[in-house]
């Protein structure tokens, strides 16, 4: 048996200890990880090739990717544009009968569209819902024995550092799933968006918007959504993390529509927080909008700790809390009134949860 180092992988293999030496068999190793070996007679060293996962996680996920294209509204926002007036997207394939998850940006206002699945069929889109707050849509095409992605349960275990694929659409409807990697760049960002997203540095140009970001399990851990566009800023793209997915898909099929949970307050966050320095500053009420936070005794001026004794301090750790809510139910706040700290009950109702924003023309949906 030979010696043998390996990276990044691990299993557990029969092996020998002789004269302070571990010895495990080549082949147990190829075997059990793949790659190649081979064994050097002049030097008496065994050389082992690891398996590259890449093209494999690409091959497989491929064909549950598909691209999107029609002729935008006019007014209409975003899209890969080309000189026949056709925009472009991408979709993920979520059910074997037809169901498609992309972003709403990629499907608003868009005309005559259709989808071209991974085999160079092309399908009518015959249902559609977009949820422009958290900017996931859902598409239904005639079809039958798709093959679904496989959408992670979780990005919660995702870490920094950790290889990631994006495949999709970019620049010209030519280039469909079109493959990039990279590596997670930043995890639960509240940048420019209404929820949590993943950074990542994986390359993502116009046309990749709601395409898939896929970890090396064939996992898709998130939908491609936007980048940061601004000259000498490179490969800062962000995507939708699978809870927010889950939590769109789930709403939808259940009740035909996300009933998200709102205060019916706008809310102004603190400097620091809108600068992203850490924080525990509270957000202030800047206005009331509904009868139910009316009914309790919440004003202009009131400023909010926390919703059931979890602190906020942004919109968006309102709207990560509330998704686990629905209108309807009561939420006790900690809050301050004149002076005084003062708990409110308040009903939840059916809306979006606002706040006084400062624009960055910087940020870009993906296609734009």
């Amino acid at each position: 048996m030979n010696p043998a180092v390996t990276e990044g992988a691990s299993v557990k293999l029969n092996a020998q200890l002789q004269d302070g030496q571990i010895y495990i068999n080549s082949k147990d190793l190829i075997k059990a990880l793949g790659g190649t070996g081979q064994y050097d007679t002049k030097t008496g060293t065994f050389i082992y090739t690891a398996k590259d996962e890449i093209p494999e996680v690409v091959e497989a996920v491929s064909p549950s990717v598909v691209g999107i294209i029609g002729r935008p509204d006019a007014g209409a926002e975003g899209g890969s544009s080309d000189r026949y007036n056709l925009t472009h997207g991408t979709g993920v394939i979520i059910k074997s009968n037809g169901w498609i998850v992309t972003n709403a940006h990629v499907i608003d206002g868009l005309s005559n569209a259709v989808v071209v699945t991974s085999d160079g069929k092309t399908y009518k889109i015959t249902d559609s819902y977009s949820d422009p707050t958290s900017d996931i849509a859902l598409i239904k095409i005639n079809a039958k024995s798709l093959k679904p992605a496989k959408l992670a349960s979780s990005s919660s275990n995702m870490r920094v550092g950790e290889t990631v694929i994006a495949i999709g659409t970019p620049v010209s409807f030519s280039l469909r799933n079109s493959a990039t990697v990279g590596v997670v760049s930043g995890l639960n960002r509240g940048v420019n968006a209404s929820y949590r997203l993943i950074q990542s540095d994986t390359a993502i140009n116009p046309g990749n918007s709601g395409g898939p970001l896929v970890n090396l399990e064939g996992e898709v851990i998130g939908i491609n959504t936007m980048k940061y566009a601004a000259v000498g800023v490179e490969n800062t793209g962000f995507s939708i993390p699978a809870e927010t997915v889950h939590y769109v898909i789930n709403h939808y099929f259940k009740y035909g529509e996300v009933k998200r949970a709102s205060l019916g307050l706008t809310l102004e966050e603190s400097w620091s927080a809108i600068v992203g320095l850490p924080t525990d500053d509270p957000l202030t009420v800047m206005s009331v909008h509904t009868n139910e936070a009316d009914k309790a005794k919440i004003q202009e001026g009131d400023v909010l700790y926390s919703i059931d004794g979890v602190r906020v301090t942004s919109v968006v750790d309102i709207n990560e809390l509330l998704k686990k809510y629905l209108p309807g139910q009561k939420v006790k706040l900690l809050m301050q009134s004149d002076g005084d700290i003062v708990t409110r009950y308040l009903v939840l109702t059916q809306g979006e949860n606002s706040v006084v924003s400062v624009e960055d023309e910087a940020w870009d949906e993906v296609e734009q």
